[in-house]
């Protein structure tokens, strides 16, 4: 028989990065300063948790690690939690884009489960990686308060797979600026497994 627990995720976007608003996907840019001051406003002190989980690249794991250090909480690195790659759109600005292929982009805006970027991961199989990752955790630390540190495109699809928010509608249905916050629960029982979101927002 399962075991009845209730756990608490809290997921942050990674503040500002170095060199400003891009299509950074699996560029590996740390913060900014202007990056870090976000993080470190969007926590305090009366937050606790036991466990924090981030993604590989800088502009996460670096404030992860020191988080996990000031607070001697166990980490953990995800490579299931990195941000979407946009393949030939990497480190492209959105007018770059606009100015070389408009078509697409507006393609990818429109409809990104039929339009990926060129040479770019599918949202099938971004959202199949982030799907496991958080299935894992929310295994692995039932019971457990755990901060996640990852990226946009990520706390999308955790979204679009606990609300029920279609793959093609997952990248409009919800804002996810810089250093938000979005608290799930995940209560656990003899009769299933139900999520919820608790709070979205700065």
């Amino acid at each position: 028989m399962m075991n009845n627990s209730t756990t608490t995720i809290d997921l942050i976007r990674h503040g500002e990065p170095a060199g400003g608003p891009m299509f950074r996907g699996s560029q590996d840019d740390p913060l900014s300063a202007l990056g870090w001051q976000q993080m470190q406003a969007a926590i305090s002190n009366k937050d606790e948790w036991d466990l924090v989980v981030t993604s590989p690249l800088l502009r996460c794991r670096r404030f992860a690690e020191q988080l996990a250090t000031d607070r001697q909480l166990p980490l953990e690195h995800d490579e299931r939690l990195r941000e979407i790659s946009f393949g030939d759109w990497e480190g492209m600005t959105a007018d770059a884009i606009l100015a070389d292929a408009p078509e697409a982009l507006t393609r990818f805006w429109n409809d990104p489960v039929a339009h990926p970027p060129p040479g770019g991961e599918s949202m099938s199989e971004f959202h199949a990686r982030v799907r496991d990752g958080w299935h894992h955790w929310c295994r692995e630390a039932a019971g457990q308060r755990v901060l996640v540190v990852c990226h946009g495109g990520v706390i999308r699809m955790i979204l679009a797979e606990v609300m029920g928010i279609p793959l093609n509608r997952s990248f409009s249905a919800m804002a996810v600026p810089y250093a938000c916050r979005s608290r799930l629960r995940i209560d656990q029982s003899e009769h299933g497994v139900f999520s919820s979101l608790l709070s979205h927002g700065a």
